[in-house]
């Protein structure tokens, strides 16, 4: 049984049908049932490929279009899916194409804003600076002598993508209904990530918020420049940001490296993208050289910040943990975190992934300075989940791409530039910063509404308690009754409530009186909250003091006593 073709999609899936032939995939053509598309059509159909062909990958989906450029972007991400011949002819695609004509780009420019061309811009050059598969730039000018660039999205590139989209989804979900290579790999939620990734590209607004967020998420790092945006200027088909002046990292001479600071501004870039990714939780997922700019006073420029990732908290947290562990050469820890991360497949090879991850870190170790590679060694632990049947989030391999288009900016500002030593060394910072933003006053806040629920319920549940105690709804059963023990006891436990009690509206009246200005503060916070707050952590302590200390001290001196 094979998919069934539609005929508005007959183009589309010929040219799925000859790449995978092309490519030695024809079992997954034969059982798709996509020969039917490439009978009957001229020339020789395309035999099992030789390895010598991968060569020609790149090339062969630059010619399907922007929905196949993303797709093999998307891809070269998964390690655990391809190759490594095809990951490494996959990172050399180019997303350069020809420009459209200057009249489609007055005609969308002027419909996205509701003004004429001439009337929003006192220069717009005609000739782009950069043309690619989404979209294409053109340098302009401001009424108020403002340099900008504008990005302009290429005519119906929505409705081409979305086409492309319908047929890819027909053929992913028939594999993976039916092909054992589809349960394995499960190419539809793979396509559902590019949809969304395509969908949030193509809205220019969300690109505009992403340079705001981060943007302001790396205001401290003063040898990092982002282009701002223009709101009133920005839709979701036209982005107008700052013009940024400088060049590319890759088109720097050896005479203007020796005039830099390399190692200094490797530095700074790397910790900005660590802060992006263990603590922000929200970062630029696409820093290729041709992305990284250094402008004309000697600072790093992030431009193209249509893809971006989220990591979340705990997630966070685990890999922390493992790029400490790969940077310390700690191969069994490396390998007990990244099997904690993901989720095992049916056939997972526990020992198998476990001794090849252990075994892969302390490679990484023995290595030399300049060969050093974070990035690539976390997408070597993504292809051997791989291998072994074993599942990792779909944030692990854009974080190990991240890690690699990072690492080689960073050698090529300073080629003995040491990213293990610097994760290392900046771990204390980060760790620091975690802790303070989860000691914020949002989270102390949130933190605070969770006890004044705790504290509303808990005299209910203390009645239902007194209750089952009243009506024998509770047994206790003990060798020997001692009714001066268990009422003590009883005391205890009520003297115990009545604390947490008021320690909880100690804390909930500090959380309130947090949004109470007053001149009177200390650590920028007011001081009546803050001085609430220090007797409830006082009490809190002495509670837990008086609990796991003094009663094991009572409970010896009474067992002691019977004997």
């Amino acid at each position: 049984m094979g998919i069934s073709l539609k005929t508005e999609h007959l183009k589309r899936y010929r040219d799925i049908a000859w790449l995978l032939m092309k490519y030695g995939r024809s079992d997954l053509v034969k059982s798709a049932g996509l020969e039917e598309a490439i009978e009957g059509e001229p020339g020789e159909k395309p035999q099992q490929s030789a390895p010598a062909k991968i060569e020609e990958l790149a090339d062969d989906i630059e010619k399907m279009g922007p929905t196949f450029i993303k797709l093999a972007q998307l891809l070269s991400t998964r390690a655990d899916l391809l190759p490594q011949a095809y990951l490494d002819a996959l990172s050399r695609l180019q997303d350069n194409v020809g420009p459209f004509s200057f009249g489609e780009v007055e005609q969308i420019v002027s419909a996205e804003l509701g003004v004429r061309l001439s009337k929003a811009f006192s220069e717009f050059e005609s000739q782009p600076v950069a043309a690619a598969s989404l979209g294409q730039v053109h340098r302009a000018r401001m009424r108020d002598g403002r340099a900008v660039v504008v990005k302009v999205q290429r005519p119906g590139i929505r409705e081409t993508m979305s086409h492309d989209l319908d047929v890819l989804a027909d053929i992913a979900e028939f594999f993976d209904a039916h092909t054992e290579a589809g349960r394995k790999y499960e190419f539809a939620p793979l396509l559902e990530e590019l949809r969304k990734s395509l969908m949030s590209e193509l809205d220019y607004r969300q690109e505009a918020r992403n340079l705001t967020t981060i943007a302001d998420n790396l205001r401290e790092f003063d040898r990092i420049v982002m282009p701002h945006p223009v709101e009133d200027y920005t839709t979701s088909r036209v982005l107008t940001m700052d013009y940024v002046s400088g060049k590319k990292i890759t088109t720097l001479t050896p005479l203007a490296m020796l005039e830099l600071d390399g190692y200094l501004l490797a530095e700074h870039l790397f910790q900005a993208y660590l802060q992006q990714i263990l603590v922000d939780g929200f970062f630029h997922a696409d820093p290729h050289p041709g992305n990284v700019f250094l402008t004309d006073d000697n600072r790093i420029a992030l431009i193209d910040l249509g893809m971006v990732a989220r990591v979340p908290p705990r997630f966070q947290e685990s890999l922390i943990q493992l790029l400490l562990a790969i940077s310390e050469g700690r191969g069994d820890e490396a390998a007990d975190i990244a099997e904690r991360i993901g989720q095992p497949k049916n056939n997972y090879d526990a020992e198998g992934f476990r001794r090849a991850v252990s075994e892969l870190v302390l490679q990484n170790q023995t290595l030399k300075l300049e060969n050093l590679n974070a990035g690539r060694v976390v997408l070597r632990i993504a292809q051997i989940s791989g291998e072994y049947n074993f599942r990792q989030p779909p944030e692990f391999t854009m974080i190990s791409k991240t890690l690699l288009n990072l690492d080689q900016v960073v050698h090529t500002l300073d080629p003995k530039f040491d990213p293990n030593f610097a994760i290392r060394s900046y771990s204390n910072v980060i760790m620091q910063q975690r802790l303070s933003k989860a000691f914020s006053a949002g989270n102390l806040y949130s933190t605070a509404l969770e006890f004044k629920e705790f504290a509303e319920k808990l005299p209910a549940r203390v009645n239902q308690l007194i209750d089952s105690v009243s009506k024998n709804g509770v047994q206790i059963k003990v060798d020997a009754i001692d009714e001066t023990l268990l009422m003590e006891g009883f005391q205890k436990i009520a003297n115990r409530i009545t604390l947490g009690l008021v320690l909880a509206a100690l804390i909930v009246g500090a959380a309130l009186m947090m949004r109470v200005e007053t001149t009177f503060k200390i650590f920028g916070y007011p001081a009546i909250a803050i001085f609430f707050f220090v007797i409830a952590a006082g009490g809190a302590v002495m509670l837990i003091i008086n609990i796991l200390f003094r009663d094991e001290q009572r409970d010896e001196k009474k067992v002691s006593g019977k004997q």
